[in-house]
């Protein structure tokens, strides 16, 4: 794995990229962190009501995981190295070098990951989120529950190795970035989807 550190550099600083305070500021929004849940992602920009700022929050932070990646395999990193790679813009997305070090909750990031690793691992925990979300109208849930299945996905489809050690580790980053919708939801209080701020 040649280069390795470069790569993982690389990742991590497109992870940390904040699309939903660099799409806010484009559209005028208020700042993300700075209402609702205080959360800079594609939930957190949806609750000011603009659904185009949300959907290109959600987008930039999807393809991040994703760019990563590719630009890793362009560089010549094998398939290993480029599973780490994608670790490595998740993590910038929870702990981005431009915000200081506090981001976002990752779902989105986690997805393009996914779809970098594989696209049918991607669409069974995209199918998970989406059924129930629809059923409780909560995006924290929805997470909670594709990060739940993922792990399983992962290692029934390519048992233990690089992808499925990058899915476990990213998803129990996730739900532990959720911890505080967890007491939420427990408590009746969780903001619903579309919610406004």
């Amino acid at each position: 794995m040649e280069n390795l550190p470069l790569h993982l550099i690389l990742g991590y600083l497109i992870g940390s990229l904040p699309f939903a305070v660099i799409v806010s500021k484009a559209f005028g929004l208020a700042d993300p962190r700075e209402h609702g849940s205080g959360n800079p992602g594609a939930t957190n920009v949806l609750r000011t009501g603009h659904k185009t700022a949300a959907a290109l929050t959600l987008l930039g932070d999807a393809a991040k995981g994703w760019l990563a990646m590719l630009l890793a395999a362009k560089l010549g990193a094998d398939g290993t190295a480029q599973a780490f790679v994608g670790l490595a813009a998740f993590l910038g997305h929870l702990f981005p070098v431009f915000l200081r070090f506090r981001g976002g909750k990752g779902v989105a990031t986690a997805l393009g990951v996914l779809i970098g690793l594989d696209g049918w691992l991607a669409a069974g925990a995209l199918l998970a989120w989406l059924a129930t979300a629809l059923i409780s109208r909560y995006s924290s849930l929805a997470a909670l529950v594709a990060a739940s299945v993922a792990p399983l996905f992962a290692l029934a489809s390519h048992g233990v190795g690089a992808t499925s050690a990058v899915v476990v580790a990213m998803c129990a980053l996730l739900i532990w970035r959720h911890r505080a919708n967890i007491r939420r939801l427990l408590a009746g209080t969780e903001s619903k989807i579309g919610q406004k701020a």
